[in-house]
């Protein structure tokens, strides 16, 4: 039940930052649901213990890979799905935490909060360029190909 909740959750977030950042009306649904998946995927790991940081890479790629599934079936810019639908994925927790313990001048949890998100930040980023890699590489290894014929 709370799976179906953070799933559930994660489409309306995402859905409502969509409309907010100003993703054509027509492709909301479709980054609500990347979204949803990838806070599925980033529960789930987390609830057969993964730490914070892999399960952040296996979401990341998730929402990266239907992303561009996205973008090719709908004819737009990957961006359009990614922007919102990686929301449930961003170390925004974290930040607080470190710079809330910064403040409260206790340097031992601010390091390893800010390590944390940034490591987080890092592995959202490598799952991104990995899926866009591998579709590059399979849209170049297509093309030669077709040259060839």
């Amino acid at each position: 039940m709370e799976l179906i909740l953070v799933t559930a959750g994660c489409f309306l977030a995402v859905s409502g930052f969509a409309v907010l950042v100003e993703t054509p009306r027509k492709y909301i649904l479709q980054a609500g649901f990347a979204g949803a998946c990838g806070g599925w995927v980033y529960f789930f790991s987390m609830q057969n213990g993964l730490d914070a940081v892999p399960a952040s890479f296996l979401s990341a790629l998730v929402i990266a890979l239907l992303a561009h599934i996205f973008a090719r079936i709908f004819k737009a810019p990957v961006t359009v799905f990614l922007i919102a639908g990686i929301l449930p994925t961003v170390p925004g927790a974290g930040m607080y935490r470190t710079v809330y313990y910064i403040i409260d001048d206790d340097r031992a949890q601010s390091s390893y909060y800010l390590m944390q998100t940034l490591e987080i930040a890092g592995v959202i980023a490598l799952a991104i360029f990995i899926v866009d890699a591998v579709f590059r590489i399979r849209i170049r290894g297509k093309n030669k190909v077709d040259e060839r014929a």
